[in-house]
């Protein structure tokens, strides 16, 4: 009688689970860091945001300062020259004042005024600042702000605040209490971007950082 042995060779190795495996275990660690570094910048965003705009809630509290020292309608600012004259100077002039005294603004030359002076007219703290105070003249409450509009937009904006400003009968309470709305629109503002910041730490279980 002949024994025959015969020897399986379909027996299954160790290797052949982990060869597929582990390149899916290391697509889903890159696509998480890439996941964790996306959810960073936006969380980085939303606080530069929120800085901004508690620089603004100054800007517009210190722009109400100067109106209630002195307000004045058909020019920016109302300035003591060298003589001790006062002298009034239109947004073409602007620059003329600086370093002057000045006595009085208009509305939109109080808010040149908070930000950094006729020097700093097309900064951007300038620039934003005029748009939560359109917004607050001319949007719904409650509604978000539009930030950055196009040059001839921000530009038509300006001439809305300046004839709102220079407008019969406009009294310097109204436009005091203009520019308080205009804080408040821009705590709103700061509350909006403040629940997203912190929706989005919720969902990727960041930590906020204090201080």
């Amino acid at each position: 009688m002949t024994l025959e042995f015969r020897v399986q060779h379909d027996v299954a190795t160790d290797a052949s689970p982990s060869s597929r495996t582990a390149p899916r275990g290391r697509v889903r660690r890159v696509l998480d860091h890439l996941a964790a570094r996306r959810t960073a910048a936006q969380l980085r965003r939303l606080d530069a945001d929120l800085v901004e705009l508690s620089d603004l809630q100054r800007v517009l509290s210190d722009a109400r300062a100067v109106v209630d020292r002195g307000w004045i309608q058909h020019a920016w600012f109302a300035y003591v020259d060298d003589r001790g004259r006062t002298r009034t100077a239109s947004s073409a002039a602007a620059t003329e004042v600086a370093g002057r005294p000045l006595v009085g603004a208009c509305l939109v030359g109080a808010v040149v005024d908070a930000a950094g002076g006729p020097h700093a007219v097309h900064s951007q703290p300038v620039q934003r600042s005029l748009d939560v105070v359109w917004h607050a003249l001319a949007a719904a409450e409650g509604s978000p702000v539009t930030w950055c509009p196009a040059p001839d937009i921000r530009m038509g904006r300006v001439r809305d605040l300046t004839r709102w400003n220079d407008s019969a009968g406009r009294t310097a309470e109204q436009v005091s209490g203009l520019l308080l709305t205009a804080e408040r629109v821009a705590l709103q503002e700061s509350d909006r971007v403040a629940g997203r910041a912190s929706a989005l730490r919720a969902h990727s279980g960041a930590v906020p950082v204090l201080g």
